[in-house]
């Protein structure tokens, strides 16, 4: 900056003594340019060059086309006049372009009045991503501000998601009160179509705005202005709150938030009245604002998942365990922030901790120990039911034996040992045997089949192990009647006795 004294020697040297204005900057000890801007401040216009240039012939027809697309680019208008003949380089084309397109004058905007309660405006600010466990969360912060006393609700979650922007209304209106016009811009969330002014609301913007009584008014498109307070407030957020902010997680940024807003935001002098603080002129607002309904509007996702064999439910990138009765099934997840509820039709079959982790298998015990338990069960009674198809006289036993309160388990076992050492023939004739005579003891079948070995004079059973494969171990080869072999042999020799 230089002084009067010296903006008054610029302007006598050049209109009393004709001073160039090289010669004044040189004499003063001043930059050219400083001189330049002096005399410009005073009215003198700065003085053009002259000098021709290969532009010149080109100027008109760049003003017509200028006029008739005001915005037409540049690059675009370079193109044109290299087809006309134009040789010179791009860049002096754009400098000259910036000069001669004419300007749109600008648009001056009234400031925007509300009356106590009337106004509030809320958008979404986005501030970064959260790193938990496997998942990058998006940290978006949810932001409603009183339009009157400027008075501000700030909640951050996960996502932008229409669950969350229930969720931030509903708090909101807990903390502050329920403006009676609420002000958006076109986001999804509160506005699904629009053509001009027809607008198709989200539904559940209208089922909250019925319940809590508010008006859900869209601004103008690209009238950004209209709700410059609720923009102005996230840009505060960003340098006042948010920077270089160290918090554990989203609930310890949501607190300190919470003590922001009521604290240091709240003591700022309001930009209706700077003789009044926030909170002061808000005290003033509150009264005017509508009543609060005695319950909450239910902020909770619902969806209808189908659960396959696996007894998971997938819920937001992680699977929440049921019981193993709830497999093959559409189930009902209610949840909120903490809790993962699971519903069977009307019947709440699992309660889960929620995790904003991604890949995460939650479980309760309960469940999978049953699951276990069923598939205990299950390989028993495969057991049983490959025992009684190998030797049917073994069912007989097994009945006996569940009467007499013997291990079914345990009596399984063995007799499929015994067959696999001795064969289903020799089983069956032993298990008969000890039916008839009462021996229903284990150990009194096993004495029974090494007697039977004993008088065909067969060699000792010995174990074999082939596979552990279910497939092959848990095989059965029914015997079929070798009858039919009988009746080949004897029509091959009815044929040779016709040939003699």
């Amino acid at each position: 900056m230089i002084g009067s004294d010296m903006q008054s020697d610029i302007l006598r040297l050049f209109h009393a003594e004709r001073w160039k204005v090289g010669t004044i900057a040189n004499q003063l000890g001043i930059h050219h340019s400083v001189v330049t801007r002096v005399l410009l401040q005073a009215g003198v216009a700065k003085p053009l060059t002259t000098r021709p240039s290969i532009l010149d012939p080109y100027i008109p027809f760049i003003n017509k086309t200028l006029e008739k697309y005001p915005k037409l680019p540049a690059s675009r208008l370079y193109d044109m006049a290299v087809e006309r003949g134009y040789e010179g380089g791009p860049s002096y084309f754009r400098h000259l372009i910036s000069r001669l397109r004419p300007r749109k004058p600008a648009e001056a905007y009234l400031r925007l009045r509300t009356l106590p309660g009337e106004e509030a405006q809320v958008d979404w600010g986005h501030f970064g991503h959260l790193q938990i466990g496997r998942a990058k969360r998006a940290l978006m912060g949810f932001v409603m501000v009183l339009s009157y006393s400027r008075k501000t609700f700030l909640r951050f979650y996960l996502d932008a998601q229409m669950p969350n922007f229930i969720r931030g209304h509903v708090e909101a209106f807990e903390q502050l009160g329920i403006a009676r016009v609420l002000l958006y811009d076109n986001l999804k969330s509160a506005v699904l179509e629009r053509r001009g002014d027809a607008i198709r609301y989200n539904p559940k913007l209208l089922e909250l705005a019925g319940y809590y009584h508010f008006k859900p008014q869209p601004v103008a498109v690209a009238r950004g202005n209209e709700k410059g307070r609720v923009e102005r407030k996230i840009r505060h957020i960003r340098t006042n709150f948010f920077a270089a902010r160290d918090f554990k997680d989203i609930d310890d940024l949501n607190a300190q938030a919470d003590v922001w807003c009521n604290g240091l935001a709240a003591k700022r002098p309001c930009p209706e009245d700077v003789r009044r603080s926030v909170e002061e002129v808000y005290e003033e607002e509150r009264p005017k604002l509508l009543a609060h309904p005695e319950e909450s509007f239910e902020a909770t996702e619902k969806l209808d998942v189908s659960v396959r064999k696996a007894p998971y439910a997938r819920f937001d990138l992680n699977d929440y365990s049921v019981p193993h009765t709830s497999a093959n099934r559409i189930l009902t997840i209610v949840a909120d922030l903490k809790t993962v509820r699971i519903f069977d039709a009307a019947e709440e079959v699992a309660t889960h901790e929620r995790t904003f982790d991604k890949g995460s298998q939650i479980e309760t015990p309960g469940h999978i120990d049953a699951l276990r338990e069923e598939k205990r069960k299950s390989k028993k009674a495969s057991a049983m039911d490959h025992l009684q198809r190998a030797v049917p006289s073994t069912k007989e036993l097994l009945l006996r034996a569940a009467e007499r309160g013997t291990s079914l388990g345990m009596l399984t076992a063995r007799l499929r040992k015994y067959l696999g050492l001795y064969g289903a023939q020799a089983l069956d004739e032993a298990v008969t045997e000890a039916l008839e005579l009462g021996t229903l003891h284990i150990g009194g079948i096993g004495q029974l089949l090494e007697q039977n070995r004993r008088k065909r004079g067969l060699p000792p059973p010995v174990a074999i192990d082939l596979s552990q494969d279910p497939r092959i171990r848990d095989l059965v080869v029914s015997p079929h009647s070798l009858k039919s072999y009988d009746q080949l042999s004897q029509q091959k020799k009815e044929e040779s006795d016709d040939d003699i």
